[in-house]
């Protein structure tokens, strides 16, 4: 039988994948180490594994002890699992803008959570560095591994990652761009690429707002990455080159991947996407540049991955492109149905009552009362068809409906964007049927998207 004895010894050994259709613009090749596939999820996988297995060949951390450790949730997770395995309480203490599914998702392996102010400096006892700091001292038996400082993080990657990268590449890589926390990556990777080909060059991706590539230090939205001190893990002398990058880039390059290539991502990954893009432009169309992503998109759905939030927080534009469709359904003024509405057996006559009742120029025909499907759809009326048939035959005004319809509205989804039911509103479609899955939800005109774009509200 082909197992293992637990999923540990699944951390490392990534897929690195070509990134076609994100980088477009750019001639370079650039590859993305995915490590969202590790089997805690991220990147930090490596170092919760290889900070306690040090630990405990070192003696700090005894049979039933526990592991308490400053996290934004990734360690943490690294930290549990390895924990769950091996019989170990786990106490982690999260800044405040963490989103709620880490800490859930923290939970769920069993852990206690602390969660403590972002905007206090990192002296302050409120701090989530100081708060673990103390609650160490004043647990019995407790170790902290302190990812900020212990060698064991960037020794893991240059014993794992780096490896896995030249021997993926072939040698090939000429730049390395990854995020910088603790450090412990970059470092990791950039001592042991540099040791293969001192010319290759390390990138580090780094938020608007921590110290690593400006002094302006402020708050910044993404999490998991840049930094308001030095930790020791962080070798500073191994980065050839900063990219700072704004949380608004940070997160659309991270929808953009998860839209484009199918890879579902977290914010500090757009980060690093985004700089590799940047660094690429620069490029030889032959270079082979790697960007390290450390984690999934799964613990950010409330956040980047949440169009009201995006908007909210002035990252995507309420009236542009990027909008949902559902989000201009819901906008539509409020007296008219949901879906106005005809029945194949109804006349023509009745049909252009409605019309003018409700003010509208198309409609779908439906086979029943209810529309419970978008199976139920059959046809449509459309105001100039009407006009021309009449026109032509006033007869036709008695006609059953099923006689003068035609095709059926083409049906979108309401998770589709405004940029992306454009193309239907051609000379000969002025309306889309917009679905929820199975169930339609409202008809867009091209009125109707015109209004939502220019009109307040």
């Amino acid at each position: 039988m082909d197992t293992v004895t637990s999923l540990i010894e699944l951390v490392g050994n990534t897929p690195l994948v070509q990134l076609e259709r994100f980088s477009a613009g750019v001639a370079p090749t650039i590859l993305a180490k995915v490590e969202y596939l590790n089997p805690g999820g991220s990147v930090k996988d490596r170092i919760g594994l290889a900070m306690v297995t040090a630990a405990e060949r070192d003696g700090l951390l005894q049979a039933g002890g526990t592991i308490v450790e400053p996290t934004s949730g990734n360690t943490g997770v690294g930290l549990a699992m390895v924990a769950a395995q091996r019989g170990y309480r786990c106490v982690f203490v999260m800044p405040d803008k963490v989103s709620s599914e880490k800490i859930d998702l923290l939970r769920a392996y069993g852990a206690e959570v602390v969660v403590c102010p972002t905007s206090v400096e990192p002296a302050d006892p409120r701090s989530y560095y100081r708060t673990a700091d103390r609650l160490t001292d004043e647990i019995a038996g407790a170790f902290q591994p302190n990812q900020y400082a212990n060698p064991a993080n960037p020794a893991a990657h240059e014993a794992t990652t780096g490896p896995e990268l030249w021997k993926q590449t072939d040698g090939r890589v000429d730049v390395f761009v990854a995020g910088v926390g603790t450090g412990g990556t970059i470092s990791g990777v950039g001592r042991y690429l540099k040791a293969q080909n001192p010319d290759v060059t390390i990138v580090g991706a780094d938020p608007q707002g921590s110290i690593y590539s400006g002094d302006d230090v402020h708050p910044y939205l993404v999490e998991g990455v840049g930094e308001d001190f030095w930790p020791d893990t962080f070798d500073a002398s191994l980065v050839d080159r900063y990219v700072r990058v704004s949380d608004r880039d940070s997160f659309r390059a991270a929808r953009e991947l998860a839209h484009g290539e199918g890879i579902l991502v977290g914010g500090s990954c757009g980060t690093a996407a985004h700089a590799a893009r940047v660094v690429a432009a620069d490029m030889p169309a032959d270079a082979v540049i790697v960007v390290l992503l450390p984690d999934s998109g799964r613990g950010y759905l409330s956040k980047l991955y949440n169009d009201d939030w995006m908007a909210a927080n002035g990252f995507l534009d309420r009236r542009g492109g990027d909008t949902r469709l559902a989000t201009v359904v819901a906008a539509k003024r409020a007296h008219l149905p949901a879906i106005v509405h005809m029945h194949p057996d109804e006349t023509v006559r009745q049909a252009i009552a409605i019309l003018h009742e409700f003010d509208v120029s198309q409609m779908p025909v439906v086979r029943r009362d209810t529309l419970d499907s978008r199976d139920d759809v059959i046809g449509s009326i459309h105001e100039r068809g009407l006009l021309e048939r009449v026109y032509r035959d006033a007869g036709v005004l008695d006609a059953p409906v099923s006689d003068v319809m035609s095709a059926p509205l083409p049906m979108v989804n309401s998770r589709d964007t405004v940029a992306s039911v454009m193309a239907w509103f051609s000379a000969e479609w002025q309306a889309v049927l917009v679905c929820e899955g199975p169930l339609p939800i409202g008809v867009l005109t091209r009125s109707d998207v015109l209004d939502y774009l220019v009109l307040p509200g």
